[in-house]
């Protein structure tokens, strides 16, 4: 008897997982399909049937994925729902996560360092890549059209989840738009047209070669006007834009408006949310290492300035070190390897939270330049934790809302999904004046407190 009350328990503790529809079923097999036949067209040494198993690998990943978020979300009242993300293997770091992360690991393994092995897929890329730029595929080719299908798609998932919330649908819309038009088939028009592949939507110090001499001197030579207008454009965004538009709007109008890194982190990355560390041991590392990286760019390209200056002939061996230490450590390893092929593991914004210097960048300004707040109103908090779960950034908001302080965070990314699912309307984006910035949610808090009395 006593051990069926335990087992009894156990079931009571954690009752079992809701059954797949067939509907959901027969999607999720499209999709497994599509990974068939992916592996299919890299396996085979035949260059036409492995481009012949890639185009159908694409459109059985489309339309699995598509079709499996008409059929999850599309059928259920609409809001946000995180029922059994802690109980699912997939989401809570069970076995499938670890083989995925595995997976996504190996792959961006292979695409910096181990490219041959990645070569059938590549060719059978080349019918697409020469419409586009004028040339053969390469790796990185490879790499952009699984990146940019990769936000399409899961950003096609994140409207149907999110169909209710406005701010949201636009905030997709948005990153899908920036990754598809400015960060693949822009730079690739740039290259049939015979001029320098350039990335409008991406600056220093995240694009850090950017505001390099070496880079400022090959878009600027023989004085083309689109290669000053790139150096013109990168700077201007760099040192100007960024600080005025951070001003008025946080960082968020980047780092989930514009940017390819926080795009995929919001679509592809968006059921991993749950798992970001809130320890604030996990904070401590956070301010250690992402300012770190931060001056570390900053002097690496102060120094290259110098070296190509001619004033110190020896910082120009010293300096090349520095920058490709910068581009394996931080470049490859940390945004690609960790910062994607850790997303089932650690959540999807390890790069933004820990290692990006245009995350510390932007940070900075909005912790104490910016007009940006969230507001709270403590007097409306249930206390259920939604706003903490969502939160990608590590931020343990339910601490801010059952207080009633504003949350002023360098980290935080403007996102919107901790205002999104709370029930009670307890947080709110604001760019209000600066004046008050700290106190506008305590006078909430008292005036609710007033009239409750």
């Amino acid at each position: 008897m006593a051990s069926s009350s335990a087992d009894t328990s156990l079931a009571l503790a954690h009752p079992p997982l809701p059954l797949t529809a067939p509907s959901e079923k027969l999607t999720l097999a499209a999709v497994a399909l599509g990974l068939l036949a992916l592996l299919v067209a890299a396996a085979d040494a035949d260059t036409y049937r492995a481009r012949l198993s890639m185009y159908l690998a694409l459109t059985l990943l489309s339309g699995g994925t598509l079709a499996w978020a008409g059929v999850k979300f599309g059928h259920r009242p609409a809001g946000v729902q995180q029922n059994n993300l802690w109980l699912r293997a997939s989401t809570s770091r069970g076995a499938i996560a670890w083989v995925l992360g595995l997976v996504l690991t190996g792959f961006y393994v292979l695409l910096y360092w181990f490219p041959e092995y990645l070569e059938r897929l590549i060719r059978t890329l080349d019918p697409f890549s020469q419409s586009l730029r004028g040339k053969a595929a390469d790796q990185w080719f490879l790499y952009g059209t699984f990146y940019t299908l990769a936000v399409l798609l899961m950003g096609g998932r994140a409207l149907w989840k999110y169909r209710h919330s406005r701010y949201q649908l636009i905030r997709t819309a948005s990153v899908m738009f920036f990754q598809l038009g400015f960060s693949f088939l822009l730079p690739g028009l740039l290259l049939l047209f015979q001029k320098p592949e350039f990335y409008f939507s991406y600056f220093w110090p995240l694009k850090y070669d950017y505001l390099f001499p070496g880079t400022v001197g090959y878009l600027v030579k023989d004085g083309q006007a689109l290669g000053v207008f790139m150096v013109f454009w990168g700077a201007v965004m760099s040192l100007v834009a960024t600080p005025v538009l951070t001003y008025f709007y946080g960082k968020r109008w980047y780092c989930s408006w514009v940017c390819g890194c926080g795009g995929l982190a919001e679509t592809a990355g968006d059921p991993y949310r749950q798992l970001s560390d809130k320890s604030r041991a996990a904070w401590r590392w956070e301010v250690r290492i992402i300012y770190a990286v931060l001056v570390f760019i900053v002097l690496v390209t102060a120094l290259l300035w110098v070296a190509a200056s001619g004033a110190v002939p020896a910082l120009q061996p010293i300096s090349e070190g520095l920058s490709k230490t910068y581009g394996f450590v931080i470049g490859a390893v940390f945004s690609g390897v960790i910062g994607v092929g850790f997303y089932p593991l650690m959540g999807a914004r390890v790069w933004c939270r820990f290692g990006c210097p245009m995350a510390a960048y932007l940070g900075l300004l909005q912790k104490h330049f910016s007009r940006f707040r969230i507001s709270t109103n403590g007097a409306q908090c249930i206390s259920c934790g939604n706003c903490s779960n969502v939160c990608e950034m590590g931020i343990d908001v339910k601490q801010y809302a059952q207080r009633g302080e504003p949350i002023i965070r360098a980290s935080c990314v403007g996102c919107g999904l901790c205002s999104t699912v709370c029930p009670r309307g307890v947080l709110n984006l604001e760019n209000g004046p600066r004046e008050g910035r700290y106190q506008a949610s305590a006078l909430i808090h008292s005036d609710s407190l007033r009239i409750l009395s």
